[in-house]
């Protein structure tokens, strides 16, 4: 009987088909083939001393200077509601974007098991927590071939009084600080090893009688006191302090960060194995997919207040917290790090990063139809940024009026001219009016991004829903966490006192 079993399981595996092992060249080409790409115009490199040196020469930066018109339908009529906003202007962004951009999520997608795989009692700082290690299992039956379980932790104080808000992290979920046995059982588990090992390998007693007081896995060392580093403590430790929690969850738990893995992960497992089609999500959508299943999650955890969920991530995760907060209403708030293109930085200037670097690099984060944005010679002629029916302005719109704090370091301290910090202060200036048709404060600044200037860095435009602040550091949201915090507590009624 068991025999047949496993034969049938085999036949059945058979009938399903094995996934595709493309290579991301191969998977590249493929998808070029499918939108009929002959070539693609090289990305700019990051070198500037290389003759194919981005541009940061401000004069030629706009050669697209006029956006798209958030608040006009596609039929030229003006969005003068909100009721206009939210059941016909809306819906025709959300519509190119996920066709144009970001892809589709499948109309079919797996349930996700959540299960606690340990719960322990830790500390961050000196506050004492509860965290929980969290697996995600998404059904794969349809596809049992491809496996994918989605890692996140929660952090939350120990001594609450009530459910706390909590930022979600794109990030390694590990535990913040394991808590250790007590030194009986350490001296338990150090024999039992021992008696192991010299089962083992019996000419290890002798080894073990002349170290009778070593010990194997023993405590590790206590922490050295001392003065703290200069600057803030750790973001997770602020917003402890503060009475959040915190959530990391893992992108890459949910899809791999390469075009080579795009068979794999919840993409391959939705597509059985196979390449994408044009319009078919990328990496950001998956990730955004995930952290909307850790939302699932999060709203039945007692000591989590659901409505005062935000998303976070920096560089490539500021992208897909953007995309996250943009199409997942639930989060009710995101701080958005460094994201350049593909992010808050708008497609159509030509300034650093630009829409070839993604069409001819790190194109898996999008949908493959974004591809034909950076095509020179292909069976629709050629396109380029100008193209695009959307761009990145309108991805912050999308938030509206939701709780959205752009963040930026500078240049001399590793936040790169690449990134474009002026290109997402344009795009943050020309959301604004979204905000303000749904009755929320933009960043309280003229609303005309060609002649928007960037204010001081270290000046927060943090009145509004929307938010804007350049601070001295690098690449890394972490100088503007304090920031955050204290703009969201003012937002979400938790003032300075609790």
């Amino acid at each position: 009987m068991f025999t047949y079993f496993r034969l049938a399981l085999a036949a059945s595996f058979l009938c399903l088909g094995t996934a595709q092992t493309f290579t991301a060249e191969q998977d590249h080409r493929n998808m070029m083939d499918q939108l009929g790409i002959k070539a693609l115009r090289p990305g700019p490199s990051g070198d500037e001393k290389a003759p194919n040196h981005a541009n940061y020469d401000e004069s030629l930066a706009n050669p697209y200077p006029n956006l798209p018109d958030i608040l006009t339908l596609k039929n030229g009529e003006k969005v003068s509601t909100s009721e206009m906003w939210w059941k016909q202007r809306r819906p025709e962004i959300v519509e190119d974007m996920e066709r144009e951009v970001y892809g589709r999520l499948p109309a079919k997608l797996p349930k996700v098991t959540w299960t606690v795989a340990v719960t322990d009692k830790e500390r961050v700082g000196f506050i004492p927590v509860i965290a929980k290690k969290l697996i995600g299992h998404v059904d794969n039956s349809a596809y049992p071939l491809i496996d994918v379980n989605i890692s996140m932790v929660l952090v939350t104080p120990e001594n609450a009084k009530g459910p706390v808000p909590v930022l979600m992290m794109f990030g390694r979920a590990a535990l913040p600080a394991p808590s250790q046995p007590p030194q009986e059982d350490l001296d338990k588990i150090s024999a039992a090893m021992k008696a192991l090992l010299v089962k083992e390998d019996p000419s290890l007693k002798a080894v073990f009688d002349r170290y009778p007081a070593y010990r194997v896995n023993a405590s590790e060392a206590l922490p050295v006191f001392g003065p703290r580093p200069p600057g803030d403590p750790p973001s997770t430790q602020q917003l402890i302090a503060d009475g959040w929690g915190y959530a990391m969850i893992d992108p890459a738990s949910i899809q791999a960060d390469n075009a080579a893995g795009l068979t794999r992960g919840i993409i391959g497992l939705v597509n059985q194995g196979q390449p994408r089609k044009q319009d078919q999500w990328g990496g950001l959508r998956a990730w955004s997919w995930g952290a909307a299943r850790g939302l699932d999650y999060l709203e039945t955890d007692g000591a989590v207040d659901a409505k005062h969920v935000g998303i976070e991530g920096v560089s490539r995760y500021g992208k897909a917290a953007l995309v996250t907060l943009a199409f997942e209403p639930r989060f009710a708030m995101g701080l958005i790090g460094s994201s350049g293109e593909g992010g808050a930085k708008l497609n159509r200037r030509n300034f650093g990063e630009a829409v070839e670097s993604l069409t001819g690099g790190e194109y898996y984060w999008m949908a493959g139809n974004f591809m034909k944005y950076g095509a020179s010679d292909a069976v629709f002629g050629s396109k380029n940024a100008g193209d695009i029916p959307v761009d990145s302005h309108e991805l912050i719109a999308l938030c509206a009026p939701r709780l959205t704090f752009i963040s930026y370091g500078v240049p001399e301290k590793g936040d790169s001219k690449w990134l474009d910090q002026k290109g997402s202060y344009m795009a943050t200036v020309a959301a604004g009016v979204v905000f303000k048709l749904l009755g929320a404060k933009d960043i309280g600044v003229s609303n005309d991004y060609r002649t928007a200037e960037m204010p001081p860095v270290n000046t927060g435009l943090l009145d509004g829903q929307l938010a804007w602040r350049q601070h001295d550091g690098g690449h890394t949201d972490a100088p503007n966490m304090k920031y955050f915090i204290e703009w969201a507590d003012k937002f979400i009624g938790r003032g300075r006192a609790r």
